[in-house]
């Protein structure tokens, strides 16, 4: 475990060394190219940005106005057969579109329920199974210029409900007795 922590402790600085090191065997001019990337980086974060308004003013609007209750409401009678307790429904629901909304959400359940609860255990295994879906899909394809992504998007999201419902079956069978 030593080793694993010496080696996380250590992998930056010995990257970058790598890489200054191929540079100069190479005879490349690593800061020139370095200026370049951050260049193009600077220019894609300057294409992303409307996308990214966009989905930040839908995801609080869907949350100001009441929809999210509605759909869990909603939605309650179906996740009980699958054994999804209510109170994980809002991450389910929002964890595809915001990272942080849903770590907010996860922040919440944890204080009231406990890190070590069944549903501390379910929140925190989905948040790692997971992916915020529609920001990667804004992000990724925005910048590139894709805007067909139908396929895309059911693939996630398929992805995304296997993660779930897989979540909640591991922590059903390992943690749901032991709380």
């Amino acid at each position: 475990m030593k080793i694993i922590i010496l080696l996380a402790d250590y992998a930056i600085p010995i990257t970058f060394l790598v890489i200054l090191c191929i540079g100069l065997y190479r005879d490349v001019k690593v800061f020139d190219i370095f200026i370049e990337g951050a260049k193009e980086g600077i220019a894609t974060m300057l294409r992303i940005i409307p996308s990214l308004v966009g989905l930040f003013t839908a995801v609080g609007v869907f949350r100001a106005s009441g929809a999210m209750e509605l759909i869990v409401y909603i939605a309650k009678p179906i996740t009980s057969l699958f054994n999804i307790p209510p109170e994980v429904l809002p991450l389910i629901l929002l964890r595809p579109i915001s990272g942080s909304a849903s770590l907010a959400l996860v922040s919440d359940i944890i204080n009231v329920y406990g890190p070590d609860s069944f549903i501390g255990r379910l929140v925190s295994t989905i948040m790692g199974s997971t992916e915020t879906i529609f920001y990667t899909l804004t992000i990724y394809c925005g910048s590139v210029g894709i805007k067909n992504i139908r396929y895309t998007l059911a693939a996630a999201l398929i992805a995304d409900i296997a993660g779930v419902l897989t979540s909640v079956w591991i922590c059903t069978l390992i943690f749901h007795n032991s709380t």
